[in-house]
């Protein structure tokens, strides 16, 4: 009779939990909002993959995980500033890193795609999924990591920023 009880109380929570969390996205209005085909035409699948279907690139395979030229990142989907370079990092997982982000452009969602609760990063202005934020960054700065997925991203040298 417990196990059945247990049982019950989880399926109840994760139920709530996740209807709870859908109502609250659903709400959220961004700058820029194009269609699922919109989005299609303009990102590469992989692009579209990350950002609109909050995908993951494997791991060391993004070219911006290893650059440290100065410049800034910027939303692959809307360019939307997000990352200075001063302020990126190996952090050794294979993904581009970063300690903070611009103020006010990257917004902090949760996410229980794999069964925990997981601080997602998304473009404040578009949605677009980025990565996500850990807590094990470095310690003498802010202590953060933004894990993010380099497709999600463009690099622009601080010679070309306007």
């Amino acid at each position: 009779m417990n196990k059945i009880l247990s049982f019950l109380m989880i399926v109840l929570f994760l139920s709530c939990s996740s209807k709870a969390q859908d109502a609250a996205k659903e709400n959220k209005k961004y700058k820029i909002v194009k269609t699922n085909a919109q989005w299609k035409k303009e990102l590469t699948s992989e692009q579209y993959y990350v950002l609109r279907n909050a995908g993951t690139e494997r791991a060391f395979t993004s070219p911006i995980n290893k650059n440290y030229k100065d410049g800034l990142f910027v939303c692959a989907a809307c360019k939307t500033p997000l990352y200075e370079s001063q302020f990126k990092f190996d952090s050794g997982t294979g993904w581009p890193s970063f300690d903070r982000a611009i103020d006010n452009n990257v917004e902090l969602d949760v996410d229980y795609k794999i069964g925990y609760a997981r601080t997602e990063l998304k473009c404040n202005t578009c949605g677009g999924h980025l990565g996500h934020s850990f807590n094990d960054g470095p310690k003498k700065t802010t202590g953060k990591r933004h894990c993010i997925n380099g497709v999600a991203l463009e690099f622009i040298p601080n010679n070309k920023i306007d």
